[in-house]
């Protein structure tokens, strides 16, 4: 790779995780707006790939384009939509299909010529399920009568939280956790890391050489590694440094960076090595079992914190 090259300049398409990455609750991450200008400046195009089901594309665009971030429904590619492709896929068009879920599924589903129902009772030959802030009892309840008696269950995700402005709050695989518990069944999952919402975020954006962006090890780095794709760390929401420095081969991203602005440095200047990572003034190395941390700044020398200190212990990151 061209050390000279930025990394929009060295992939066609940022695949954006959204929670976290490019906006937590109804704020704009900082950075975020004024990096992905400057990307599409580039040449970069954009496709913004979210595990949340709940709202469907038209209104994540204009959510985006409310604060800040230029963008268009056909850009935005989420969890409901891998979903009603999987269902579509196997089920008749017309099949009606209960949803454990929000607007989103409802959207994705009527896309693919699937009809969404509300009740156990109203004939569905499916089940899907996926994250909406207005699911409830009634409707966790419909959906293990459902999921009981047989009929394929498909989840959108199973992220246990979702980032909000006050904090984590529990996700879709916290919601899918109750009706598994309820059933003793096990759904099929469609959103990171799984290989069907790869797939529809690179037939939906046409991506030849595609740039994974997002905040999660476990979704978004995992899904990425999984399709053979280079991806880019922010610590902007769930995953912090000491995450990143644990994490076995299959969760370590390509890159790390700060935030969005990392798109605009060369990829040798992000790039991550086993058992090494560096994030602004600290980096973090693994030598000899003990994980030892290092902090340089303008203002100090170097101190660094050996096996006994910071909380740090002998385990290596794999």
């Amino acid at each position: 790779m061209d050390a000279v090259q930025s990394l929009t300049q060295t992939y066609d398409v940022a695949l954006l995780d959204l929670d976290g990455v490019v906006y937590i609750g109804a704020h704009p991450v900082p950075h975020a707006p004024e990096s992905l200008q400057r990307a599409r400046a580039a040449g970069m195009r954009l496709a913004f790939v979210t595990n949340n089901a709940s709202r469907p594309p038209e209104r994540v665009a204009a959510h985006l384009t409310e604060i800040g971030v230029e963008a268009r429904a056909d850009e935005v590619v989420t969890s409901a939509q891998a979903a009603a492709r999987l269902l579509a896929e196997q089920l008749p068009s017309g099949s009606k299909v209960l949803v454990v879920g929000g607007e989103g599924l409802d959207v994705a589903l009527r896309e693919q010529d699937l009809v969404p129902v509300s009740g156990a009772d109203d004939g569905p030959v499916a089940v899907v399920q996926g994250f909406s802030p207005t699911v409830d009892w009634p409707m966790l309840a419909e959906g293990t009568y459902a999921v009981a008696s047989g009929l394929p269950w498909v989840a959108t995700n199973t992220d246990p939280v979702v980032p909000t402005d006050r904090g984590r709050a529990p996700g879709n695989g916290t919601l899918v956790d109750a009706i598994r518990t309820a059933t003793g069944r096990e759904p099929v999952v469609a959103g990171k890391p799984e290989p069907p919402m790869h797939r529809e975020a690179m037939l939906r954006s046409g991506a030849t050489r595609p740039l994974v962006v997002g905040d999660r090890l476990d979704t978004d780095v995992e899904g990425a590694n999984a399709a053979d794709a280079d991806s880019l760390l922010v610590l902007t929401g769930v995953t912090d440094p000491i995450d990143l420095v644990f994490a076995p081969p299959r969760l370590r991203p390509t890159y790390v960076g700060h935030d969005l602005r990392a798109l605009q440095e060369p990829g040798e200047a992000l790039s991550v090595r086993a058992g090494a990572a560096k994030v602004g003034d600290w980096q973090a190395v693994v030598d000899g079992g003990a994980l030892r941390l290092t902090r340089v700044t303008a203002a100090a020398p170097a101190e660094e914190a050996g096996p006994g200190e910071n909380g740090a212990g002998e385990n290596g990151a794999g």
